[in-house]
């Protein structure tokens, strides 16, 4: 799934060639068609942005599209005529400008709705700080991660949780934890304060570095069977989570605890 920082380079890249130009033509088709979506013709771009996982184009004639890529989806632009890298079938979303065709494949969330419902989005007014913003309020997740309901989560899976703090996905979760030496097992309620900001501020900075660079570290994501590079004990792998597990790779020498204590 696209992490935070991918989104935010997806921006950037469609950002000049859309924002600025009016919709010439809208099509949708496939899973979770946009009904309406003629409608965004003849408006005009005024921005696009990320926020967390989802990506925003606003218009200025009050409404906006999101797109949430989960596992599958991505964005393309290709010049008027040019052959796609991908089957039609599979566009979600065809927003056309002058000069410019921006395609979204295989996304399963693609929304057409006014901007002032973005407060009351169930998804949008949802998310906790983007880890990516300028002002990312590091505070506010730290007091959403060390809500009571989260006491007891895996802080490799709270790490995920979208309503905590967006942008982090299973491959930064796993980085920012062998950073901070922590085992991804560990309750939150288990863990301090510092070691929460920590946690937080070691995720933004590599959502930061891999949003302004394109990569991001490999200390122990995919490393499963190989030396830790801290303290030399093999890297182990084991999925977590009951509703959609995903791979956590960590270090029993320095991280500690695995899933069996």
């Amino acid at each position: 799934m696209p992490e935070g920082d991918t989104l935010a380079r997806t921006a950037a890249g469609l950002r000049p060639w859309l924002v600025g130009r009016p919709v010439l033509a809208a099509r949708t088709g496939g899973p979770g068609a946009v009904p309406k979506v003629e409608r965004v013709v003849g408006a005009r771009v005024t921005a696009v942005e990320s926020i967390g996982k989802n990506l925003i184009i606003r218009l200025d004639n009050g409404l906006e599209l999101r797109t949430h890529l989960r596992m599958q989806g991505s964005w393309h632009r290709y010049r008027p005529g040019e052959r796609w890298r991908r089957p039609p079938g599979r566009a979600r979303l065809v927003l056309e400008v002058e000069g410019s065709v921006a395609v979204c494949f295989d996304a399963p969330v693609v929304e057409l709705f006014e901007q002032r419902a973005e407060l009351v989005h169930p998804s949008l007014s949802a998310l906790g700080p983007d880890l990516l913003a300028e002002d990312a309020d590091i505070d506010e997740a730290v007091r959403r991660l060390r809500a009571a309901a989260r006491a007891a989560v895996p802080i490799g899976g709270a790490l995920l949780d979208q309503r905590a703090l967006a942008g982090i996905g299973n491959e930064v979760k796993n980085e920012a934890l062998w950073q901070a030496a922590c085992s991804p097992w560990a309750p939150v309620g288990d863990l301090d304060d510092a070691m929460l900001r920590r946690l937080v501020e070691l995720g933004r900075g590599i959502l930061r570095e891999g949003a302004e660079t394109g990569r991001r570290p490999r200390h122990v994501y995919h490393r499963a069977g190989r030396p830790c590079q801290r303290c030399g004990s093999i890297i182990r792998l084991a999925h977590q989570g009951s509703e959609l597990p995903r791979p956590t790779y960590w270090c029993p020498g320095c991280q500690g605890r695995g899933p069996d204590g």
